[in-house]
């Protein structure tokens, strides 16, 4: 048995679907997605194909070796999100041919079903009751919203549109948590994390950028809130001084960006070690929200699940859209149930997809300025 194709769609909204086919016909499907970066993935995939087109696709192991370390550079987001994006097919080839799901051959389940948030607020978060009672009619009891819009380093603060925004979603019944999303520089974080300290949140999510992760220890001296971090980074060894740290509660491995499932279970059993928690990164496509489940059911310590239904990139085009059975991807009562079928459990509609994928997006997430002309985070 050899790997004979490795094929790339961009797929809208914003997605990058990978499709595996070995040389007696069979395939297997995965997600390369990486936010306004999809046509530098693809290009990855060139080194890719001349590496391991004819290798034994059973050797999932040993192709993720060949992606990783068969080149003299290595990491990042560009490089990881392909050999993800290829692991992920890998994984879901395999469970079709030994017609068995993913986490059957990665040790078994650990539970039937995960909670599930939902995103509401958009990039400047708005109308916060009505999104919440939204999500709570779907039957959601947790949601995700952005903190802040663009902020300078320094300014004089003023949270109360940040509590009162909380408040209003706590006041539908909903768990929250609140993503700073790296706009925040340390100064304003710090403020911010303590005035949100009496509202329990879930956890805060990127209070800093990934690449000032030496500042978490200070914002988590000064709060009781959880801090999770994670989706900007790319392998066990980014995420090695993180823990080391022991300064975050909650890690956010991005199955499409982090090396697939195969790194990012690895990285889960780490997080295990020093009580840290898993909540994957996901507000990408039905095949990494596949993947992000497999890794649900043979992780114990992954505790609550990210998912785009309905998010506000998902402009025309929806997270089921491109699936057979809509149904294994539905949440019910919040939570996702671990799908039963062979590799990822899901079957991709090629149909939709080639045809979507024939007029390729050119996702790229805005740019931001702040009242000086200098460029903000977004």
């Amino acid at each position: 048995m050899k790997i004979a194709r490795i094929e790339t769609f961009l797929v809208p909204p914003r997605w990058l679907f990978v499709r595996i086919e070995a040389d007696d016909g069979s395939a297997g499907w995965g997600e390369a997605s990486l936010e306004g970066h999809g046509e530098a993935v693809i290009g990855a995939f060139e080194a890719l194909r001349d590496r391991v087109i004819g290798a034994d696709p059973r050797a999932i192991e040993d192709i993720w070796q060949i992606g990783y370390r068969g080149g003299f550079y290595r990491g990042g987001p560009v490089l990881m999100s392909a050999i993800a994006g290829l692991d992920q097919a890998l994984w879901d080839w395999k469970g079709r041919h030994y017609g068995l799901p993913a986490h059957e051959m990665l040790g078994g389940r650990v539970r039937e079903r995960v909670r599930a948030y939902a995103w509401i607020g958009g990039d400047r978060p708005d109308d916060i009751a009505a999104a919440a009672a939204a999500r709570r009619a779907q039957g959601f009891t947790a949601v995700k919203m952005n903190a802040t819009a663009e902020m300078a380093m320094l300014a004089a603060p003023r949270f109360a549109e940040v509590i009162a925004r909380v408040q209003a979603a706590q006041g539908e019944g909903m768990d929250v948590a609140l993503d700073f999303h790296g706009r925040l520089h340390r100064p304003m974080a710090k403020q911010l994390a303590r005035a949100l300290e009496p509202l329990g949140l879930l956890f805060i999510e990127e209070p800093v950028l990934a690449e000032h992760a030496e500042a978490l220890g200070q914002i988590a001296a000064l709060t009781s809130t959880p801090i999770a971090m994670g989706e900007r980074m790319y392998s066990r060894w980014d995420f090695k001084p993180l823990l080391e740290a022991r300064a975050v509660d909650v890690i956010q491995p991005d199955l499409s960006h982090a090396g697939g499932l195969s790194e990012c279970r690895r990285i889960a059993a780490m997080a295990e070690a020093y009580d840290v928690a898993v909540a994957p990164h996901c507000p990408l496509g039905p095949l990494a929200l596949s993947a992000c489940l497999q890794l649900a059911a043979c992780a114990p310590n992954v505790v609550l699940q990210e998912m785009s239904l309905g998010i506000h990139y998902n402009e025309g085009h929806d997270l089921l859209e491109f699936l057979t059975d809509p149904a294994v991807l539905t949440p019910v009562e919040g939570h996702l149930r671990i799908p039963p079928g062979p590799g990822l459990g899901i079957a991709i509609d090629e149909s939709r997809v080639r045809a979507a994928a024939a007029a390729p997006h050119r996702w790229r997430n805005p740019l931001w300025r702040h009242a000086d002309g200098s460029l903000a985070e977004w």
